[in-house]
């Protein structure tokens, strides 16, 4: 008896290792499966729902901060166009590995213009009414008027005095040898953000403190 004892003992051991080593490789592999399930996730939602982006500029100020981290809505635009006042991520028209990140200010089909620091819509007398702008917007303040294509926004940067936007990229583009001159870069629609081109629309900035973007009613 003592013997077929000693027999048993000797076969559950094991055994006993076995399961153990099972149970070790099942745990592995759910971790695993978890860890590719949550990276599948975040790829998923990163490259089809939302748009994360960094601020590297105060082009936006002081609606947005240098190294803010928003988040954008891909999904945003999918039925209609952009509003007026809209905070959107897109590809720069010049160079379009760049990503940038400002206000839509005219719509497609409209006419905009310029005039001693005050935006213009379509020859109306009123000008737009610009809560956000950071401070008295004085530089290329006046002198510029353009027609927007359809299915193209016009956009410009909050911090009016120091905001790389739509006023100087015919320019840009002039200069990085995408447009022979002025009148090429207007024709190649240089100036403005092709609906097609939009990232997403700006929603929460999330770093380093939570805030919503609300929309500007005009």
């Amino acid at each position: 008896m003592l013997e077929e004892k000693q027999d048993d003992l000797t076969r559950e051991v094991p055994e006993k290792q076995e399961e153990e080593k099972l149970d070790i490789k099942r745990e592995i592999i759910s971790w695993i499966l978890t860890i590719a399930l949550a990276l599948g996730l975040a790829l998923f939602l990163n490259h089809f729902i939302i748009v994360n982006a960094n601020v590297p500029t105060g082009s936006m100020e002081n609606t947005i901060q240098p190294k803010d981290r928003l988040i954008g809505w891909r999904l945003a635009y999918l039925s209609e166009g952009p509003e007026r006042g809209d905070i959107i991520i897109f590809r720069y028209p010049v160079d379009e590995k760049e990503i940038y990140i400002k206000r839509v200010i005219g719509l497609s089909g409209e006419t905009i213009e310029i005039r001693e620091g005050k935006v213009y819509i379509n020859d109306s007398d009123t000008p737009l009414d610009e809560p956000y702008l950071k401070e008295e917007w004085k530089i290329a303040n006046d002198g510029l008027r353009l027609e927007i294509p359809e299915g193209y926004y016009f956009v410009m940067g909050d911090n009016r005095n120091n905001s790389a936007d739509g006023r100087y990229w015919a320019g840009e583009a002039v200069m990085s040898g995408e447009a022979t001159d002025y009148d090429d870069a207007i024709n190649k629609k240089l100036c403005f953000v092709s609906q097609k081109k939009i990232l997403g629309k700006a929603i929460i900035r999330y770093f380093p403190k939570i805030k919503k973007f609300e929309d500007v009613d005009y």
